[in-house]
């Protein structure tokens, strides 16, 4: 039984597609059918029916996938194991969306330069919906954003989570004054991308109130978000964390609300596949570093729940 049939196997089931299977594997469709027929002649069993260009996993499959991603998680750890750290040359590619970049994510990755010298790490900021994208068609190995994967094989949990403020220019918002939801609403209001999680809950805030906002401003950036409130073109729901500096100087005035905006919780989704050797170890180190992170902030700014994982 070659071990490139069963890594296929694997990353066909994940991907469900066979060009990009191919593409991931750097081969080609007639080598990955031919791997596939190949494993499914040695167990004796149907492995995937297909249905035009579509195909879905047979019971067999299913049981076939459980057994040998551990087998082929057991030979990554054993493989690891026999490895100088300093000499894995693999390349670890992380999504994250842009609350993490400004945050933790400098830290984690000057660990993993210090512990995997010998690795590649890329990094994609964007949206949590493109991240998403990404991850399942297999172009990143981990990512930090807004929204589980809960597609089958996915591991995800709640690496951290950060408190809300309305923010906004001096110009803009009385710092002394409390806000009403009421009061909120009439205001310009910039918020995230439509579709994204801050984004929908938007919408809830508002409406427990019957206030719909009467301007509104969409952007996939949060620098761009605070910008636009430093400059006085509306508040913004953004982490109070990112904007310490903002609110320190006097660019930025948090409002004082009668409700406040819920808290973000961001999460880690990974898929451990072959070949990914250090994906497990990159999630388990950005859990510490995020809870490191959080340990070092002001209370009730970042936090860790007991358990998230």
């Amino acid at each position: 039984m070659k071990l490139a049939n069963l890594e296929t196997f694997v990353h066909l089931a994940r991907l469900r597609h066979f060009g990009r299977t191919a593409k991931h594997l750097n081969t080609t469709q007639p080598a990955i059918s031919s791997r596939l027929a190949a494993l499914e002649r040695t167990l004796g069993v149907q492995l995937i029916a297909r249905e035009g260009r579509e195909f879905h996993l047979t019971p067999a499959g299913h049981e076939a996938l459980r057994v040998i991603e551990k087998m082929l998680g057991d030979f990554d750890d054993l493989k690891l194991g026999f490895t100088d750290p300093e000499n894995i040359a693999v390349t670890l590619r992380i999504g994250a969306i842009d609350a993490i970049v400004q945050t933790w994510l400098p830290r984690l990755y000057d660990r993993l330069r210090q512990t995997y010298p010998g690795a590649q790490i890329e990094i994609v900021t964007d949206s949590t919906l493109n991240l998403l994208h990404h991850m399942k068609s297999g172009e990143l190995d981990i990512t930090f954003c807004l929204d589980p994967i809960l597609e089958e094989g996915y591991r995800s949990f709640v690496v951290c989570s950060y408190a809300m403020s309305w923010v906004g220019s001096p110009k803009l918002v009385d710092g002394d004054h409390i806000y009403t939801v009421a009061e909120l609403g009439a205001m310009p209001l910039i918020t995230f991308q439509r579709g994204s999680p801050p984004y929908r809950m938007i919408a809830p805030y508002f409406q427990d109130e019957s206030v719909l906002a009467s301007q509104l401003s969409n952007s996939n950036s949060l620098p761009t978000m605070i910008r636009l409130a430093m400059d006085g073109f509306g508040v913004a729901a953004v982490p109070t964390i990112i904007v310490q500096k903002e609110l320190a100087t006097g660019d930025l005035v948090s409002a004082q609300v009668n409700k406040p905006f819920p808290p973000l919780a961001f999460i880690a989704s990974y898929h451990p596949v072959p070949g990914s050797l250090l994906t497990e170890r990159v999630a388990e180190l950005a859990r510490r570093t995020a809870a490191e992170f959080c340990a070092d902030t002001a209370p009730g700014l970042a936090w860790v729940e007991h358990g998230s994982r």
